[in-house]
């Protein structure tokens, strides 16, 4: 062996033991053109050697701490401004060294939810012309890895620094294809008005309920929660006594090879061939869509990171059969478990409420939808819930698709109030609020035949039906029977005050109101800035859901 081979050999078997022998690790979400937030102590945190010295330096900043005796550890730098400026992130411990570069600092948001959330740049109505157009270097996000587990995890798993997702980019084309929709159009907004770096970390979820997005504690309080949790222990129970993986890859080949046979003879008798085994049902249900699996698994891991605010865009997955019954209890959670994960009980988190999808098959299939009842728990938690926003999305969608392709109207409403709540920006060239809300229902009378309804001071400015079309209100007598209704913008006589005149010929003396209520919902009504007013109802009547068992009572606020 020539002495330049023999160098380079053992040159590569001592950078081969060094890794071996590493202790210095931060989590995955510290990478390569991250955002930092601005303005705020911004936590880091990792692992070493026990009882070592570590050094961060960041922009000027050089913070030492002393590891765990478990190796852990974690410090905050000082609070620093918005800056544009790329710049490295370096942790020392010792004679091992981690840089990251391209690093910003800005605002960051964590978009999560399930599939409307996860919906992609490229999947949207205007993908067409963002994909190529996009072209915002300090617009930065990172997609995490759908990861479920039984217990907390400290961090996520990344197959490579190329994988679209478990790694930052950055919103500009080639790159932006993964990005939530909502969440681009969000932080394009941010970027735009408050001219600083915006970071978006994806933690969301297609077909996930609220129950899986909780902590496992505050679901055993909740007594709904009962059979969920009890059907999941029964079936993790059965997968480890069945011999786990190895029991689980037995029974599937098995499985397998039975079809196999069975599709031979089905081919040979000209009929319909048996369906595949699917793997998926012979996986730990552990790693599944159990409740709280989500919590532990995709949002633990980044529960220490310094941000600004939440967006969560969830509901649809418990708008099925008996899955709206824990929600009064689940969903309010999602917010107060996630607001103690990040360590701040008052979080900004946005509430994106569900749109529509399948069709209208009969008034009192509408007045009774599973999504009626999501979208009020949804309307009564933002109301009963400090440093909250409610975000109305049903005028969004066109067609019965549960997944509406117009993401725009999402992000840019749900920025509104962001930059108005969180950020407490005013409107240009006045010292006003900047609106965000839509019409919201105040009180309904009813006289001579009619509902008289008004809305809270200062979102009915202008008050409107979109191109004076009155869609979407109903009217009910003492029966309870609904029908469709006419309405009008009228003027109150006292104080001059704008209110919805309602009225049906069909009902002389009307006792109950409702709008936009339908599993699809229809409504032009809206505000001078054309925001849509929030669904509504003036009665509390019990709603008795299609495919379900029991009755929705709708709470006293």
């Amino acid at each position: 062996m020539r002495f330049s081979a023999l160098v380079l050999t053992l040159t590569s078997l001592a950078s081969l033991c060094q890794e071996a022998d590493a202790n210095l690790r931060l989590p995955n979400i510290f990478g390569e053109s991250m955002v930092l937030q601005r303005d705020k102590p911004v936590c880091v945190w990792g692992w070493a050697a026990p009882d070592a010295e570590v050094n961060v330096k960041f922009a000027g900043q050089s913070k030492t701490v002393t590891s765990a005796k478990d190796g852990s550890w974690e410090l905050k730098l000082d609070p620093m401004p918005g800056a544009a400026e790329p710049r490295p992130l370096q942790v020392t411990c010792g004679q091992e060294v981690l840089n990251i570069g391209n690093i910003l600092v800005g605002e960051v948001w964590i978009c999560g939810g399930q599939s409307n959330m996860e919906w992609t740049l490229r999947g949207s109505r205007d993908a067409d012309l963002e994909l190529a157009a996009a072209n915002f270097p300090e617009i930065r996000f990172i997609r995490l890895p759908k990861i479920a587990r039984l217990s907390p995890q400290d961090d996520f798993p990344v197959e490579n620094p190329a994988n679209p997702t478990g790694n930052w980019r950055q919103a500009v084309s080639g790159q932006v294809e993964n990005f939530t929709a909502v969440g681009y159009y969000f932080a394009r907004r941010l970027h735009r008005q408050l001219r600083v770096p915006v970071g978006i970390i994806d933690n969301s979820w297609g077909g996930t309920r609220a129950q899986n997005w909780c902590s496992k504690k505050t679901l055993a309080t909740i007594p709904e929660m009962t059979p969920d949790l009890e059907k999941f222990a029964s079936a993790h129970k059965a997968w480890i006594d069945g011999g786990g993986e190895k029991g689980a890859a037995k029974r599937l080949a098995e499985a397998t090879a039975e079809w196999e046979k069975q599709r031979e003879l089905a081919k040979g008798k000209g009929e319909k061939e048996p369906r595949r085994p699917n793997a998926n049902s012979y996986r730990d249900p552990a790693n599944g869509g159990q409740p709280g699996g989500m919590y532990n698994g995709s949002l633990m891991p980044v529960a220490k990171a310094t941000l600004r605010g939440v967006l969560f865009y969830q509901g649809e997955n418990n708008s099925f059969s008996t899955a709206w019954k824990p929600f009064h209890h689940t969903f309010p959670s999602v917010i107060s478990d996630w607001r103690a994960a990040f360590n701040d009980p008052a979080l900004p988190f946005g509430i994106i409420q569900i749109a529509g999808w399948s069709n209208r098959r009969s008034m009192e299939y509408d007045m009774n939808h599973h999504c009626n009842i999501v979208r009020e728990i949804q309307s009564d938690t933002w109301r009963d819930t400090p440093n909250t926003g409610l975000i109305v999305t049903y005028d969004t969608n066109s067609n019965g698709s549960i997944h509406p392709g117009r993401k725009l109207p999402v992000g840019e409403r749900a920025a509104r109030w962001a930059l108005a709540e969180a950020y407490g920006v005013k409107q240009a060239g006045a010292d006003k609020p900047l609106e965000w809300r839509g019409p919201l229902f105040e009180a309904a009378t009813f006289a001579a035949g009619r509902a008289f309804v008004t809305f809270e001071g200062g979102t009915d400015r202008g008050l409107r039906l979109d191109q004076d079309v009155d869609v979407g209100f109903v009217l009910a007598g003492k029966d309870r029977v609904f029908h469709h209704a006419r309405a009008r913008i009228s003027q109150r006589k006292d104080d001059k005050k704008h209110q919805v005149e309602v009225w049906c010929d069909k009902i002389s003396d009307p006792v109950a109101l409702r709008y936009a209520f339908s599993n699809l919902p229809m409504g032009g009504l809206m505000n001078a800035r054309e925001l849509p007013a929030y669904p509504f109802r003036s009665d509390n009547w019990p709603m008795t859901p299609h495919q379900s068992t029991g009755s929705y009572q709708r709470r006293a606020r």
